[in-house]
């Protein structure tokens, strides 16, 4: 059986697409990407998952008062969608309990740093990269790992590194670690999961050959 894959997406969509070429590429054994759920009307994201076919949700978080309302009316569409696994890609809501306690171990994120580094609640977007050159480390990188009620906080199933040089700003830091590390390893770790090969031991994820 298929596994349902749902992207939850706020902006572009960049992860995304990765996604959708790693899909279209035969590279996510055992699963399809059935739903793209976007917390902005406006997200480019919407247009990718159009042009190839996937059906979208718009629910926009400002109709919602908090964090809890917001999460419900999230977790009955992943409800609705029989979501198997959840992909946050590019996803600027912290999910309320409700959904990461439901859902535990199915919701995988991408963090654009080397947990436990530069991560944790206001470590999102460039501000990651900012940190990491004002620090004046010498490799960065990005994070796959699952959810849980704290940010940035689950299980760690895979991490890639880059080189930091000399002369990088945020941007060309955070191209770099999208190119050679996110849009890499998020299909990897989506593809091991639906093959059942991501086990829990202990609280920690291991990759299963």
């Amino acid at each position: 059986m298929e596994k349902n894959i749902i992207v939850l997406v706020s902006g572009g969509g960049t992860n995304l697409q990765a996604l959708i070429d790693a899909e279209k590429n035969g590279e996510i054994i055992g699963g399809k990407i059935t739903c793209v759920i976007s917390s902005n009307p406006n997200a480019y994201a919407l247009e990718r998952a159009k042009n190839n076919g996937i059906s979208t949700r718009v629910i926009p978080r400002r109709e919602y008062a908090d964090s809890k309302s917001y999460s419900m009316a999230v977790l009955d569409a992943l409800d609705e969608e029989k979501a198997d696994l959840i992909v946050l890609a590019g996803f600027m809501t912290i999910l309320d309990e409700c959904i990461t306690s439901k859902y535990a171990y199915k919701i995988i994120n991408v963090h654009p740093a080397l947990i436990p580094s530069f991560c944790g609640e206001g470590f999102y977007g460039l501000k990651v990269h900012e940190k990491a050159l004002e620090y004046g480390v010498k490799v960065s990188g990005a994070t796959i790992h699952f959810v849980n009620e704290k940010a940035d906080a689950g299980a760690i199933i895979l991490q890639g590194v880059v080189d930091v040089k000399k002369d990088d700003t945020p941007e060309v830091l955070q191209k770099r670690i999208m190119e050679n590390v996110e849009w890499k390893l998020l299909p990897k770790a989506v593809s091991l999961f639906c093959q059942d090969r991501i086990e829990i031991v202990g609280g920690k994820a291991y990759v299963t050959e």
